[in-house]
């Protein structure tokens, strides 16, 4: 099912929680919405959902205006970050209920309802705890009762609000292989909300990066890691350095500094550099044609070093990472450039 937003404006109370956002997700994909918090992301994904009306704009299904429709006109299932399981029924019957409040005039039969439940527990690897109390279950396993449940009512559209913000590390780990792998299989649409970068770059086919109820860029995890559009997807996605830096006649100057990299045709003025501190060469000689920083922090982080420098007379300060053994001592010097880098003019 292909899911259109066009130009929705949502306010609260005459807070603008999303400005004219337009998005198109094709039949199939697994789309990630991705942002901090208050950007507008859950917001949208309830749109979708029915849980909200637009102040302005339109939420089609395919080709049906569904802006008015209710969610169980628009048969979406709908996946919470905590469950919202019925504590007082088993797993078999929360995972049927969708199908046993449906009219009448849709309802499957009672063994039916049984025999699709039975069917998808052992589909979400629950085999066998049919019986049990959500109370019963780890965080992980309700989850997986959840998504169960939503995908009961054969859905439309698959949507899931930070389905494992609850979680610990270790189990968010093993379940987002598995979503994805439900995912394949079922070929559901599906949208996803996270604040969590890894989580969306792992499970999505694209990202939608959101910023104060904005669309910053959309992309496959390829495009928007390697290829950010904005400062703000830049120092969102992925780990990332900046430094304010001068362009003048196409070079490029950090304080009083040439630093060897190439403007190109950006006209002269303020300007962002932005690159990753694992993505450096380090060199040698700082006589020139580089960026040269003074020590004044360093720590091990697993299999290299995260050192903290002062770049031109301590005015501002950047992050890099090293190998291991490299000595960075207080106060030593280190020489380097960036492999890929971005330049941001300062707007204003």
């Amino acid at each position: 099912m292909d899911v259109r937003v066009v130009d929705v404006r949502k306010e609260f109370d005459r807070f603008p929680a999303l400005h004219n956002v337009s998005l198109d997700i094709n039949s199939g994909e697994l789309i990630a919405l991705l942002g901090p918090s208050g950007s507008g992301k859950t917001t949208l994904l309830r749109l979708i959902a029915g849980l909200e009306t637009p102040t302005q704009g339109a939420v089609f299904f395919g080709e049906e205006d569904a802006s008015q429709k209710t969610v169980q006109e628009r048969n979406v299932g709908f996946v919470f970050q905590h469950y919202a399981l019925f504590r007082h029924m088993t797993v078999l019957d929360n995972v049927g209920f969708g199908l046993k409040v449906r009219p009448s005039s849709n309802r499957p039969e009672k063994g039916e309802i049984r025999r699709r439940a039975l069917e998808l527990l052992d589909f979400v690897q629950l085999g066998g705890l049919e019986k049990r109390y959500p109370t019963q279950l780890s965080g992980g396993q309700r989850q997986r009762v959840a998504l169960a449940r939503a995908m009961a009512i054969e859905p439309r559209v698959l949507l899931l609000d930070e389905p494992f913000g609850a979680l610990d590390a270790q189990v968010r780990k093993e379940l987002r292989r598995w979503l994805r792998e439900i995912h394949d299989k079922t070929g559901y649409t599906t949208v996803f909300v996270t604040h969590d970068q890894d989580e969306a770059l792992e499970l999505a086919d694209r990202v939608v990066v959101m910023s104060q109820g904005r669309i910053e860029q959309i992309g496959t995890p390829d495009e928007v890691y390697d290829r950010p559009n904005s400062p703000f997807v830049y120092g969102f996605i992925g780990e990332s350095s900046s430094l304010p830096v001068r362009m003048e006649n196409g070079a490029v100057w950090s304080a009083d500094r040439n630093i060897g990299l190439s403007a190109g045709d950006m006209p002269d003025g303020e300007a962002t550099l932005f690159f990753r501190p694992h993505d450096v060469e380090l060199l040698e000689s700082s006589a020139g044609g580089c960026i040269v920083g003074t020590v004044v922090a360093s720590r091990r982080a697993g299999g290299t070093r995260r050192v903290e420098l002062e770049i031109g007379g301590g005015s501002d300060r950047i992050e890099i990472e090293v190998p291991a053994e490299h000595p960075a001592a207080d106060k030593s010097s280190i020489a380097f450039k960036p492999r890929h880098w971005k330049l941001f003019p300062v707007q204003g």
